[in-house]
């Protein structure tokens, strides 16, 4: 009698077990239970872009990898925290280009991950010397239309049950950033060939775009100083060629341009590349319209 109770338990015991277990564990394959897309994206114009394609798709998650306040990923380590990130994520949206130095680190470690790079197909900007290809392609406005393409094209192929709904996202969002596109450059159309500097090379596409002229990059990577030289030489270049906006990033210190600034009579200006910013969907369009104002305002006569 004791024997058999004991058994019962036992056998209550492991259905117990088994019915707490998730039926979909482990990768869904689409056969047993919907599928389940979790996306990670790589930084913060990634995420911007993959929750516009992605709204309200079922089944479908967007993460962001190093968090809205990163900044570029200029020589970005991953830390512990954002490996773990890919335990769970089965599709990886990365811009390309060589932002993503850990790429190769991440495809190692997670052969089941989708990698995808949004820059595929955007001709590339040869970077200064030997610093390679300049990776911001999304700070052109007809390079972002570019990605979000690429990126709807992608999803569609990981997860084709919600084509239509992929395909729905993407051109209600192209047409915005369309709009966009037009306005700024009926706007700006009147300082094509103005001569601007910044000081990190996060321009070199915005600046092709719209028909400016970067006439000096002062500081090429975010956090390093400009020597004394670079900043003699901007000095007499901002005095002679009578550049008067200095653009700066909010992401940056600006300790550079104050001091060129202090020497030439231009004025220091802020341009965001659109590298950190509010977890919203239309955040992209709003930088945007804050840099063309600020553009009106620095390049008018």
């Amino acid at each position: 009698m004791k024997r058999n109770i004991m058994k019962k338990m036992r056998l209550y015991f492991l259905i117990a077990i088994f019915t707490a277990l998730p039926l979909n564990y482990g990768w869904c394959d689409g056969k047993s239970g919907a599928a389940q897309s979790r996306i990670l994206a790589s930084f913060y114009p990634m995420y911007i872009m993959a929750i516009n394609v992605a709204k309200d798709v079922p089944g479908v998650t967007v993460a962001n990898l190093t968090g809205p306040l990163t900044g570029c990923l200029h020589d970005y380590a991953l830390t512990t925290n954002d490996m773990k990130k890919f335990v769970d994520a089965n599709i990886f949206i990365a811009n390309g280009a060589g932002m993503e130095s850990f790429l190769d680190r991440v495809t190692a470690q997670y052969p089941h991950l989708k990698v995808v790079q949004l820059s595929e197909g955007i001709p590339l900007i040869k970077g200064q010397g030997d610093e390679g290809d300049n990776p911001h392609v999304w700070v052109s406005i007809s390079n972002a239309i570019t990605q979000v393409k690429n990126l709807c094209k992608d999803l569609q192929e990981f997860d084709p049950a919600h084509k239509d709904m992929y395909q729905k996202n993407t051109d209600e969002y192209v047409s915005r950033l369309e709009a966009l596109r037009q306005k700024m450059h009926t706007a700006l159309a009147p300082y094509k060939g103005k001569k601007i500097v910044t000081f990190h090379e996060a321009f070199p596409y915005f600046a092709q775009e719209f028909g400016l002229e970067i006439a000096a990059v002062v500081e090429r990577e975010p956090g390093s100083e400009p020597s004394a030289q670079e900043l003699a030489k901007t000095i007499d270049l901002v005095k002679k060629s009578g550049i008067k906006a200095l653009f700066a990033e909010p992401q940056y210190p600006a300790k550079a341009a104050k001091a060129i600034a202090k020497e030439t009579g231009a004025k220091v200006y802020i341009l965001d590349p659109a590298v950190t910013g509010p977890q919203k969907p239309d955040a992209y369009i709003k930088i945007m319209e804050a840099n063309l104002a600020t553009l009106k305002e620095a390049l008018k006569d």
